[in-house]
């Protein structure tokens, strides 16, 4: 993996692929049954590691990683940023408040004590794996934030935590790696400039690119027109490009990209959309590729480090959280219910990971130890919280089991079976013009027109196609079900 031979490259190009072969396959399985999507690639990592078909082996010191681990660190922080509705957060700014101070740094607080005390390590390392272990897995949690029977006020709270969590402990980790170096003297000098570095420069040129990719694509837009799908591209270069500018300017290059991320979210909704919608689902890829790599070897290391002392903080680690967000929640306005769900998935991952190596590349003697034990706590968390919404699964199926309700078929103008006369102009298509539409209203065909927009993208609009029926893109099965639209209505739905 560390050279650039044909057999390595070829490798590499085979284990991209079955990472996307794999992820499209099970995509129905996984959401059905709830089986958390990271441990089917860890099991994918293993079977192609030392110990199953030796095509992968990776080691710390590989450069192969650290490109990967560098890249997906930069894409989680910029799908966070650009995920995130602006008003939504303003909006809720006091619950995030509350998920952010007493919540997620409290925790890396009690976590990095108990590192401390019961694994003897030195307090700025402590202090790393605290921030490190705070974070929760954006991919871990995408799964269950999909769920209709998850309560609003809970899924409101995850997204805010989930997005914003690690802009909050990435400084905390980059600080306390300036105390980690031997014989480190941190005068007032060289805090000024760390502070500069850190939350001036790599904001600051991640601020930039924002604007000008913003501007460079609305100019573009109005002159020749871009197509939707390139737009996705289009984001995830300005990732990267944000990443790179604050790295050139001896800034942080993971605050840049969170700061490009926001500045888009902030400015261009319609580009937030598409990346949303599709350019997430490529950084998802990257993310689980990250996922099959360390799952080679590196991550099982975590098992090397296990004695009674490991073994305590990483049940510390889990569980500390759960009293902590209770208690952070108290006179909110989120339910019973839901503050007990928020308390519970706190599932530690590929974040966490990612934290956790940025020591391990900076070539500090503490970073494998520090690794292993997040593994331990990583791989508990995912067999404990990723496992959890297959209960959650379970007890829906009985629920839809004892209704014995079933789900109307939903149908579009693309469909086969087309009707004759105005219908078929628009059969074996995806689109349709409003002319179409109009000519289809005067067949004896019902039509029913849907709003299939974003939350984000209605929030921005006022108007509303007559007579359209509200149906938000996800769980259209079972929402169908419930306003009880014909089947054998033709179905136009339109998204801007």
């Amino acid at each position: 993996m560390d050279g650039f031979s044909a057999e390595s490259f070829a490798a590499l190009l085979a284990m991209i692929g079955a990472v996307i072969v794999v992820s499209a396959l099970l995509s129905g399985l996984v959401d059905r049954s709830g089986l958390p999507q990271v441990a089917v690639f860890l099991g994918l990592g293993a079977a192609l590691g030392p110990f199953g078909l030796a095509v992968l082996d990776v080691s710390l010191d590989s450069p192969a990683l650290r490109i990967v681990s560098t890249l997906s660190l930069a894409l989680v922080l910029f799908t966070d940023a650009v995920a995130l509705n602006i008003s939504e957060v303003k909006q809720r700014a006091v619950l995030a408040l509350r998920l952010l101070l007493p919540g997620t740094l409290l925790s890396a607080a009690l976590v990095a004590l108990a590192a401390w005390w019961l694994l003897e390590l030195p307090v700025a390392a402590s202090v790393i794996l605290g921030a490190a272990l705070a974070s929760t897995d954006p991919v871990l949690l995408r799964g269950l934030l999909r769920r209709r029977d998850i309560p609003d006020d809970a899924r409101h709270a995850l997204h805010l935590e989930s997005g914003l969590n690690d802009i909050v402990l990435l400084p905390v980790v980059l600080v306390a790696m300036a105390f980690l170096g031997k014989g480190t003297v941190l005068n007032g000098e060289i805090l000024a400039k760390l502070g500069l570095d850190l939350f001036i420069l790599g904001p600051s040129a991640g601020i930039i690119v924002g604007l000008v990719a913003v501007a460079a694509l609305d100019l573009t837009r109005k002159k020749l027109g871009v197509r939707r799908d390139y737009e996705s591209l289009y984001s995830l270069g300005v990732a990267l490009a944000a990443y790179a500018a604050g790295e050139a300017v001896h800034g942080s290059g993971f605050l840049a990209a969170f700061a490009a991320g926001v500045t888009i979210a902030a400015l261009d909704v319609e580009l937030c959309d598409c990346f949303v919608e599709y350019g997430g689902v490529t950084a998802e890829m990257m993310l689980l590729f990250t996922f099959v790599v360390l799952g080679s070897s590196l991550i099982w290391t975590g098992f090397s480090v296990i004695d009674g002392r490991t073994a305590l903080f990483a049940v510390l680690a889990l569980v500390v959280r759960t009293p902590i967000y209770l208690l952070s929640l108290v006179g909110s306005r989120v339910g019973l219910r839901g503050r007990l769900l928020i308390a519970w998935f706190g599932p530690r991952g590929l974040s966490s990971l990612l934290l956790v190596l940025l020591p391990v590349f900076a070539g500090f003697a503490e970073g494998g130890r520090l690794f292993s034990i997040c593994s331990l706590v990583v791989l508990v968390s995912v067999v404990m919280h990723g496992g959890s919404p297959m209960l959650l699964t379970r007890a829906a199926r009985r629920r839809a089991r004892r209704d014995g309700a079933e789900a109307p078929r939903v149908v579009t103008a693309a469909a086969s079976q087309a009707p004759r006369g105005a219908e078929e102009e628009v059969a074996d298509r995806q689109r349709i013009s409003i002319e179409e539409v109009q000519k289809l209203t005067q067949t004896d065909k019902p039509v029913t027109v849907l709003d299939v927009r974003t939350e984000r993208s209605l929030e921005g609009s006022s108007s509303q196609a007559k007579g359209a029926v509200r149906m938000p893109p996800d769980h259209v099965s079972d929402r169908a079900r419930e306003l009880g639209l014909d089947v054998n209505a033709w179905l136009v739905a339109y998204c801007a």
